[in-house]
């Protein structure tokens, strides 16, 4: 993987926040920049969602090649005066001032920011300037295709003030099911009185590896309603953190993950409260079958002179196997007085007596379980607004369950 001697070392289990996460079957050399892609691989990527049909802001790009948002054609003294929804790579080149930006929210000390920095090509930028609404949701794919390649991705979201838009951002594998390597960098900002709804989906081959580090700044009264789906991958870490910068600013972050075979899935978020009068609501869901396991680890953090915060997070797992293994871990890290934080964490298997109550009302086995496995996912897909992010998220769900549930019966507790 290009320039990884320069950056810092990869963490081990001893390492604050990889305790649970296992890196020592990862070889980065093994694996080579990802290649220029193919054209007719996109069409063998399913995605985890099934976007609107009646967007032309897109950005698709497979491996090493952008294939669409190549171009750009809004026009601009320094930054765009239109929406613009295009290459990252492109739009940097025909506007310089934004590079300014680039890297300002991501950890460089991180070392899968630090190894995606010098690697990252084309990527997405969706940029929204001042009082503007992006009519339409703005659709962007990653697509790895190539086996033993790394792809480093980049995407960059900037909302002026007042601005309003609707992201969906997928990264996904084709059929060929390669042995990958999928480091992403995510940056947004939210500007004064901004509006922004942040979809991110990982349909990532089960034989690859994902880091993902994802930081969100919130400005005065902005608000950003942020959803996360993971079901790919084998193994590795999403960070994501929201920053509430500016005073009355508000996120509502609702994340699910459902995961079968040996997959490890962790997620590791953060809302920190640095301004008065914030508000934070966080909800994670997770599904586990076979010998799946999964970690979330969630912190809340309150900034001296952030009086007022009203934070709240929690995480809730369903096993549906004894093989199958979940840690919840939240936490506080408070350092103003007039605030309320609270949190709240569970494991459990399917509940042997609730599958008692609804077989002798009638129901077979299969259909008992998975009304209990259906109606844990719905309270989580109640947070989401009436509209397309709500529906596409139900039915991702579903069709997940219905993957995981195909391979193996569920073992009552």
């Amino acid at each position: 993987m290009a320039d990884a001697g320069a950056a810092p070392p990869l963490p081990t289990q001893k390492t604050r926040g990889w305790e649970f996460t296992d890196l020592s079957g990862l070889d980065l050399d093994a694996y080579v920049a990802a290649p220029e892609g193919d054209a007719e691989a996109r069409s063998r990527a399913d995605g985890v969602l099934n976007p609107p049909e009646d967007s032309d802001h897109l950005v698709v790009q497979v491996d090493g090649t952008v294939l669409e948002g190549g171009s750009v054609e809004v026009e601009g003294d320094g930054r765009p005066h239109e929406p613009l929804v295009a290459s990252l790579d492109a739009s940097l080149e025909r506007f310089p001032h934004l590079r300014e930006m680039l890297g300002s929210l991501a950890p460089i000390d991180d070392p899968f920011v630090a190894r995606n920095d010098p690697a990252w090509r084309g990527g997405a930028l969706v940029y929204v300037p001042r009082g503007k609404r992006l009519e339409a949701p703005a659709l962007i794919s990653a697509v790895q295709d190539a086996d033993g390649a790394a792809l480093a991705f980049r995407t960059l979201i900037v909302l002026e003030e007042g601005a309003e838009a609707e992201v969906w951002e997928q990264w996904l594998s084709t059929d060929s099911n390669p042995d990958s390597l999928f480091n992403t960098v995510t940056e947004i900002w939210v500007g004064p009185g901004a509006n922004l709804r942040y979809v991110s989906a990982q349909g990532l081959s089960e034989r690859s590896w994902v880091f993902g580090t994802q930081r969100a700044e919130v400005e005065r009264d902005a608000h950003l309603d942020w959803v996360a789906l993971g079901f790919g991958s084998a193994r590795g870490k999403v960070r994501m953190e929201t920053r509430l910068a500016g005073q009355g600013s508000s996120a509502r972050v609702t994340g699910a993950y459902a995961g079968n075979g040996t997959q490890h899935l962790d997620f590791d978020t953060t809302q920190e409260h640095a301004a008065e009068n914030t508000t934070s609501d966080l909800a994670f869901r997770g599904v586990l079958e076979e010998s799946a396991t999964a970690v979330w680890r969630g912190m809340i953090r309150v900034d001296p002179g952030a009086q007022q915060t009203d934070a709240f997070q929690e995480s809730r797992n369903l096993l549906l196997s004894k093989s199958a293994h979940a840690d919840a871990i939240p936490g506080l890290e408070i350092e103003a007085n007039d605030v309320r934080c609270t949190h709240a964490a569970a494991v459990a298997q399917i509940d042997a007596e609730q599958l008692h109550y609804l077989r002798s009302h009638g129901l077979s086995d299969e259909e008992a379980k998975r009304l209990i496995i259906e109606g844990f996912l719905e309270a989580l897909v109640e947070r989401l607004d009436e509209g397309p992010v709500r529906a596409a998220v139900s039915v991702a769900l579903e069709r997940r369950l219905g993957e995981i549930l195909g391979e193996r019966q569920v073992q009552p507790a």
